[in-house]
């Protein structure tokens, strides 16, 4: 198989995970017979400061012509002062509704052997696997108009909210395909005792209900939501919200991981063109220190080969790396208690990559001997 992925580094510790999942992918492509192609562009705060925008036009042509697009992390306190229309996260809002990445997917799953970085008690984590779908195209983050008026105590700042019906059916509607495949519930969250959108949301989802009849759906205000996220996690299988409530909610979500360098994600177009990127940040704090957990990006990177490529043996290979890597007991910064070895982004790396290479030798050597 031949595929060109596009990498986007973007700011921060976003070089130094992006660089570590492609030598993953490199591996996977040896070790399969793939050929992976991997083209580079800016977004972000590396995007202004050597083309003056957060998303150059090249940029988007690259990603236009790859068969995915895999993204670092965006932003840093260098360019808090930018004119708002060119901070670096509208790089990535901007990359968002360029390629129609209306729906934003975040797997959320309890590891055992990282139980103890959590905050959470065992009882609490026990069957924690769902999947936040989260609406990226419309909401507050797009609403005009938008912007601020009139100066000293007079000044005034508005945002708007504005979804059409057909955004909210359609990221509902992957809710339910998606829950389909899963434990078929769906959790709708809104705000509909406030919200007049919420209220349209709310009988959205009861219309795109009437043809999934085996799958239930239970609405819940997005407050009780975040509360049930804390009390009940292990209740959710599919949670399926708009954007400012997914953002929100889906952060509070990785804390139950003990990291969010343990969360990946990908965001979901209907042309096929999907982005794959971790939930972190671009840690501006630790970047270029080699202290950065890679394994989000790592585990985007299996999304992306899984989704965009249909690759589950491949997918499912650097998932269990990942699972052997942590059970053994291979911890970065973010993991680690207080008595234990600490790796470096490419030593964790290194890790994942002998891995890969130890169960394709056994691979190999039981097919030699069946």
């Amino acid at each position: 198989m031949k595929k060109t992925i596009a990498m986007l580094p973007g700011d921060g510790i976003g070089r130094e995970v992006m660089n570590g999942a492609r030598e993953v992918l490199s591996v996977i492509a040896e070790q399969y017979g793939h050929e992976f192609n991997f083209t580079s562009g800016l977004i972000g705060g590396s995007a202004i400061d050597e083309r003056g925008v957060p998303l150059p036009d090249e940029t988007l042509e690259l990603c236009r012509n790859a068969d995915a697009v895999l993204l670092g992390a965006v932003g840093g306190p260098k360019w808090e002062n930018q004119a708002p229309a060119n901070r670096p996260e509208r790089g990535l809002l901007a990359i968002r509704k360029e390629l129609g990445l209306y729906a934003n997917v975040r797997p959320v799953k309890a590891f055992e052997c990282l139980e103890e970085r959590s905050p959470f008690k065992k009882s609490v984590l026990q069957g924690v696997d769902f999947v936040i779908v989260r609406e990226l195209t419309g909401g507050l983050y797009f609403g005009k108009p938008s912007g601020r008026s009139g100066s000293g105590e007079k000044e005034s700042a508005v945002d708007t909210l504005v979804y059409t019906k057909e955004e909210v059916r359609r990221i509902i509607k992957a809710a339910f395909e998606m829950a389909s495949g899963r434990r078929k519930k769906v959790t709708s969250v809104d705000k509909a005792n406030v919200l007049e959108s919420s209220r349209m949301w709310r009988e959205t989802a009861e219309e795109v209900k009437k043809e999934y009849p085996e799958v239930e759906l239970e609405h819940m205000l997005v407050d009780n939501a975040a509360m049930q996220l804390i009390q009940n996690p292990a209740r959710f299988d599919v949670i399926v919200t708009e954007n400012l409530f997914g953002d929100i909610l889906s952060d509070e979500a990785s804390v139950l991981t003990g990291s969010l360098g343990m969360l990946p994600s990908s965001s979901l177009s209907l042309n096929g063109l999907h982005l794959y990127e971790p939930v972190h940040g671009s840690a501006p704090d630790i970047a270029g220190e080699n202290k950065a957990n890679p394994l989000a990006m790592v585990l985007s990177a299996a999304m992306m080969l899984r989704t965009s490529f249909g690759l589950e043996e491949e997918a499912s290979a650097v998932e269990s790396a990942v699972q052997h890597v942590l059970n053994a007991g291979k911890r970065t910064g973010d993991l680690a208690a207080a008595d234990e070895q600490v790796l470096t982004t490419e030593e964790m790396i290194a890790e994942i990559k002998e891995s890969l290479e130890e169960d394709n030798a056994i691979i190999h050597i039981m097919e030699a001997y069946a």
